[in-house]
């Protein structure tokens, strides 16, 4: 599941690629983390969200803990519950240039970072939904790995191609649903030696 992303990219250019501006003054750190902000779109207007869906938990007392961010939305998940009505009524493109999984032994894993061929920021699939925990947030939609990273983590985002951002935006559960596919292409695999937890 991914658990960190990348977006490196000036206003103006998310601004070009997405239709949709930048609001000033907005703060663009360029990686983004569960439970921080990031930028996300449906088309019309660009906005911070917090990245993750609330899910508050109970400790083993019965007392209410700190809500988890939850990041990832699996496809074949879609209709439970926790997901349908974001699903249904709430879809958006998280703009991103790279998303990251660990690589390496428990303990010393590294950052591994993955993307389309390219250098332009591309769209995740995302869904957002009004918390009264963090205000706004987003989740991405995954989807089982390629077999490129399939030996690194058994689900991946959906990445949407630029045509198929109307139909993500605005058609129906179904027409968006047959685009939770594996991504088909090469990708651009970086390694590295930084360690995943910093």
């Amino acid at each position: 599941m991914c658990n960190l992303y990348r977006l490196k990219a000036a206003k103006a250019e998310i601004a070009q690629l997405f239709g949709a501006e930048v609001p000033a003054g907005t703060n663009m750190p360029e990686e983004m983390y569960p439970g921080y902000p990031g930028l996300v779109t449906n088309g019309a207007e660009m906005r911070t969200m917090t990245w993750g869906f609330p899910l508050v938990l109970k400790g083993k007392k019965g007392q209410t803990l700190k809500p988890k961010p939850v990041t990832n939305a699996r496809d074949d998940k879609l209709h439970t519950p926790f997901w349908q009505s974001s699903f249904e009524r709430r879809r958006c493109l998280i703009p991103v240039t790279q998303w990251a999984e660990p690589e390496g032994e428990p303990g010393r894993m590294t950052r591994t970072w993955y993307s389309p061929p390219g250098s332009e920021p591309f769209a995740i699939a995302g869904l957002w939904r009004p918390t009264d925990t963090w205000g706004k947030c987003f989740t991405m939609v995954m989807v089982p790995s390629s077999a490129q990273m399939a030996d690194v983590h058994d689900r991946m985002p959906v990445i949407l191609r630029r045509e198929d951002y109307p139909t993500w935006l605005g058609s129906s559960s179904a027409e968006a649903e047959a685009l939770c596919r594996t991504w088909d292409g090469v990708l651009e695999v970086e390694q590295t030696i930084e360690g995943w937890g910093r």
